[in-house]
């Protein structure tokens, strides 16, 4: 019995280019092939898959992954044992924030004074405010959280159209750049890290190369924004992340 990419795909609950890129880098081959040359699963392969996602739930980078799935000196429990470490910590670390959270929910709203059809017309179904709270409780306190907010307050429908779909053209011209398999630290990737800089100051608040860098380490580290960049392509939260501390250490050596 052997299954499509597209069938696995509905199977797994991924997406085919995710299976696409686990088979390019090796992580999941297919054990098969159709006469005309298109993949084929077996059921050894779902079990796999099934390990991967398994893995990839907890939070591993698909190298570790690799390293677990393959490499017979490897030790599952030493790797579980650190990863329950790391999410036991980040448990403590989002239950204070949603404490801080819970402060502050009688502040502010992030400037954006859209009604809510306009809202929906410039970012469609994306909540502009999903982090207004956390913001706050995380930067409330900052000259850049206070010119953030500043220029928001004075933004109309149009600047934030105009904002968005510089936001939408960087994110398809970012994820095709992924594609291609340019590096991190490649001329291309390191000018495009510069414009995602560029914009934040342009729309937001002065942002310094090493706010910059923060900010990257922030996208893999924190869940949501990494699953935010991965969403545009597997695996381009990291390679924006890498792409930033290029671009920063070419502009501050």
């Amino acid at each position: 019995m052997s299954y499509s990419v597209g069938q696995v795909a509905g199977f797994a609950g991924v997406t085919v280019r995710t299976l696409h890129h686990y088979d390019e880098i090796g992580l999941l081959v297919p054990g098969g092939r159709s006469q005309a040359g298109h993949r084929r699963y077996s059921d050894a392969d779902l079990d796999r898959l099934q390990r991967i996602l398994f893995y990839r739930e907890l939070g591993f980078p698909l190298d570790e992954v690799a390293v677990l799935l393959d490499d017979p000196d490897a030790d599952p429990r030493a790797h579980l044992r650190r990863r329950h470490e790391l999410l036991t910590a980040r448990i403590e670390r989002l239950r204070r924030m949603a404490e801080a959270v819970e402060h502050a929910m009688e502040a502010r709203r992030m400037g954006i004074n859209l009604t809510p059809e306009e809202r929906f017309e410039v970012f469609g179904d994306k909540d502009p405010e999903q982090y207004a709270e956390e913001a706050e409780a995380r930067w409330g306190g900052t000259d850049a959280y206070a010119e953030s907010q500043r220029r928001a307050a004075r933004y109309t429908k149009e600047d934030w159209k105009r904002l968005q779909a510089e936001v939408d053209d960087w994110s398809e011209r970012y994820g095709a750049l992924v594609d291609t398999g340019a590096p991190p630290a490649g001329e291309p990737a390191m000018d495009m890290a510069e414009e995602h800089r560029r914009h934040i100051s342009r729309w937001f608040y002065e942002c310094p190369h090493g706010m910059h860098r923060c900010l990257g380490e922030m996208y893999v580290a924190d869940e949501r924004f990494k699953a935010f960049y991965d969403a545009m392509r597997p695996g381009l939260a990291e390679h924006l992340k890498e792409a930033i501390l290029a671009n920063a250490a070419r502009h501050t050596a």
